[in-house]
């Protein structure tokens, strides 16, 4: 059955059972493999992506839920990786192993659309996402900086 989806701003049509992961649509259908498989219950946050701007985790997101909402996965941030969140990743040398950091990056995108200040309480409080290198600190700093440089955050 063909479904129309809207990824990173295009209209996509798939061929897919509505109950598939919304993950696995992305992945294997549409080549967004910047979208990770973690734990396949919606637990550590590899796989989360904007559905009409809230962090949703895809793993457990069948695909037929979100036919008309607006999916952003981190493809879909910047062509060429300067977003904001992205480029204070680099600049705190956020990611270790790098496997956990695109969905913490888009829970991250999420946290300050919703919080554009947050304090360091609201950034623990607010991404969910399991990082076993354990770069929270690096994290909170990222977040904080780009607070600080849209918002005049604090800290």
């Amino acid at each position: 059955m063909k479904l129309q989806l809207k990824v990173n701003g295009a209209p996509l049509a798939v061929d897919a059972d509505g109950d598939m992961p919304l993950l696995w649509v992305l992945r294997d259908y549409l080549g967004q493999t910047g979208t990770k498989f973690g734990c396949g219950m919606g637990l550590c946050g590899a796989c989360t992506v904007h559905v009409d701007g809230k962090a949703t985790r895809s793993c457990v997101t069948p695909v037929g839920t979100v036919l008309d909402a607006d999916i952003t996965t981190i493809e879909g941030l910047s062509k060429d990786g300067t977003h904001p969140v992205q480029a204070a990743w680099i600049a705190e040398q956020v990611p270790q192993c790098g496997y956990c950091q695109s969905g913490m990056i888009m829970a991250a995108c999420a946290l300050l659309q919703e919080n554009p200040a947050p304090t360091r309480q609201d950034i623990r409080d607010g991404i969910g996402n399991l990082c076993r290198c354990g770069t929270y600190p690096r994290v909170e700093r990222a977040i904080l900086r780009v607070a600080a440089a849209t918002n005049g955050g604090q800290s």
